[in-house]
């Protein structure tokens, strides 16, 4: 087979497995904004190249309550009234409050951003986007040991200080997320007036400076964080830390830094599981 004839080949390939996709997710009913949605969720992370446009934009002036599932359909949310703070104060409300068990889908949270998304339980977060954190992206409050978070797909920027902030009991599992610009991807309260012991895994994901710590962890409660596949794009300096261990408390003082980077024990992870890009 010639080079020539061989290229058509290829080419001819390519075009029967693009047309024989498009023809799949046609065939279940998926289209425009969804399917920008689809198959952003089917690729892999990426250094924050592939933030979503928006479909549209919706004011929000008072908490969305969420039971079941809800698809923003890609359409970007910011708050006003009430929720138009965008600062680092605490007490604010969320733009969405999940029930325990709901999923919020397809979503991009624009400036400004109040409290982002609070879960009362476990809950779902897939192809969730941040493109201005306010005080937190999203809050976990669940009190069950069983309660399971899941954070797929999706990304979050410009955070002055936390993304994820896990004050409740369970698991937390972010997977194909990304983040750039920010303070700490993933946070376990170091001072909240309950404490739990909280599990946390972060695989596939891509970091972009500048940030300041991947996950914060409290080894006195018995926090584990184990973090895989983590590719951490313009910090030739590695000034980003890891996985940070905390002696909490459950007096509202400023947590005491114990150390960071694996310790086979609360920070679960090896050197081949952090890569720079």
């Amino acid at each position: 087979m010639t080079a020539q004839t061989e290229q058509r080949v290829r080419h001819r390939r390519k075009v029967t497995k693009r047309r024989a996709v498009i023809a799949g997710v046609s065939a279940l009913g998926i289209t425009g904004a969804a399917l920008v949605a689809t198959t952003s969720l089917l690729s892999t992370a990426g250094a924050a190249t592939s933030w979503p446009t928006e479909n549209g934009s919706r004011p929000v002036s008072k908490t969305i309550p969420v039971s079941g599932t809800y698809d923003g359909r890609l359409a970007r949310f910011y708050g006003t009234g009430d929720l138009g703070g965008s600062g680092q104060e605490e007490g604010q409300d969320p733009i969405f409050e999940l029930a325990d068990g709901a999923v919020l889908k397809n979503v991009i949270i624009g400036s400004p951003a109040a409290d982002g998304v609070h879960c009362k339980g476990s809950c779902t977060l897939q192809n969730v986007w941040w493109l201005d954190v306010g005080e937190d992206a999203a809050t976990f409050k669940g009190k069950s040991s069983s309660a399971v978070y899941t954070v797929h797909g999706g990304g979050a920027k410009n955070a002055d200080d936390k993304v994820l902030q896990f004050n409740g009991a369970g698991k937390l599992v972010v997977t194909r997320f990304q983040v750039e610009n920010f303070g700490k991807l993933v946070r376990s309260c170091g001072n909240c007036s309950t404490q739990f012991k909280r599990t946390i895994i972060i695989n596939d994901v891509d970091v972009t400076a500048p940030g300041k710590s991947i996950v914060g962890i409290n080894s006195n409660y018995g926090d584990t964080a184990a973090l895989r596949k983590i590719r951490i794009h313009g910090d030739s300096g590695k000034k980003i830390k890891t996985c940070t261990r905390f002696e909490g408390n459950s007096s509202g003082k400023e947590p005491k830094e114990l150390g960071s980077g694996p310790d086979g024990t609360s920070c679960k992870f090896s050197s081949s599981d952090i890569t720079y890009q």
